[in-house]
């Protein structure tokens, strides 16, 4: 059984001009240690799945289907038991730490509460632990720096500062939102690679959502495929990366720049991302496909299994992808 387990899920939000759907019937899971890259284009509903999962929806979003943790079915619990598996179980970090992190209060007083509420530590308990889990994330002089301000740190020591956050009551789920979008090439690097430390080190199951196929490729066990709210495609790393068996991935991956490639514009996908709350009945995509035929627009594809452990959702045969 695997750690967390989607089935069928639907995210749609009520608002004034009608109803719209961010997320249409995904199912995917996830295995203890195991970790997963959720990719695709702004709108294509990463986020809105994690969100979902974890019963942070906006209030006019509402969630139908399964999301199991462990065997237990989250959709269903009250806030306050969810509060409990967000803080013990699964935990998030969000894409702009500044947003994240309260202004007005110390880093320590942020980092210490959590541990006092939901482990019961003394105060003095918890700031040692706080400050054994910002050595972890290697913010410099911890013991000294955790009284200071999230403003007197750096975009990407906040990030630091999220992740240890995140880890303090040793989740074994651990979700990442678009976690370097902010940062530069470098911190990006640095970060990534933390993340990877912490997965060896902890044991912890990562979900990362980003739109940055680059920094994919040597972090995730697998990565899913997101476009107008369902799933594209789905397999372990190196296939998808190797072997793209949708048109959507190909046209992500033909995006990133590379190089070994001698063109002098990068390549890019024709049209725009679809409106969510007038998607057509068939393929999302099927409107910027360049191998789009008669049955696309009409009729929606099926999420099937090829080669053992992929899945994708397309009309054309494997072979005709290339």
């Amino acid at each position: 059984m695997s750690l967390l387990e989607i089935e069928n899920l639907t995210v749609t939000f009520q608002t004034g001009d009608g109803p719209v759907n961010a997320v249409n019937g995904v199912s995917f899971g996830i295995d203890a240690g195991e970790t997963l890259a959720v990719v695709g284009e702004s709108g294509s509903g990463k986020s809105q799945t994690a969100f979902a999962a974890m019963g942070l929806l906006a209030k006019n979003g509402a969630a139908t289907g399964t999301v199991r943790f462990d065997g237990q079915e989250l959709l269903k619990l009250s806030n306050r038991e969810l509060n409990r598996v967000r803080a013990q179980e699964i935990a998030m970090i969000f894409q702009d730490p500044m947003t994240s992190l309260n202004p007005y209060l110390r880093v320590s007083d942020q980092m210490t509460e959590v541990l006092q509420l939901h482990k019961g530590m003394s105060r003095k308990e918890a700031t040692a632990e706080a400050v054994r889990m910002l050595d972890a994330v290697r913010i410099p002089d911890a013991r000294n720096r955790i009284t200071n301000f999230p403003h007197e740190f750096s975009g990407g020591m906040r990030q630091r500062i999220m992740i240890a956050m995140a880890l303090l009551c040793r989740p074994r789920l651990l979700i990442a939102d678009e976690p370097t979008t902010a940062l530069d090439v470098t911190v990006q690097a640095q970060i990534m690679e933390l993340l990877g430390d912490i997965r060896t080190e902890f044991g912890t199951a990562v979900i990362l959502i980003t739109h940055d196929l680059g920094i994919v490729a040597g972090f995730c066990d697998r990565t899913l495929v997101m476009y107008g709210g369902q799933i594209m495609e789905e397999g372990p790393t190196n296939d998808v990366f190797a072997a793209p068996s949708h048109p959507y991935t190909r046209g992500l991956l033909k995006a990133v720049p590379r190089l070994d490639r001698e063109e002098d514009s990068l390549q890019t996908i024709a049209g725009e991302p679809p409106d969510m709350s007038r998607l057509p009945a068939g393929c999302p995509f099927s409107p910027r496909c360049d191998q789009v035929e008669d049955i696309c627009p009409m009729t929606r594809p099926a999420l099937e299994g090829f080669d053992g452990n992929r899945r994708r959702a397309c009309h054309l045969n494997v072979k005709e992808v290339a």
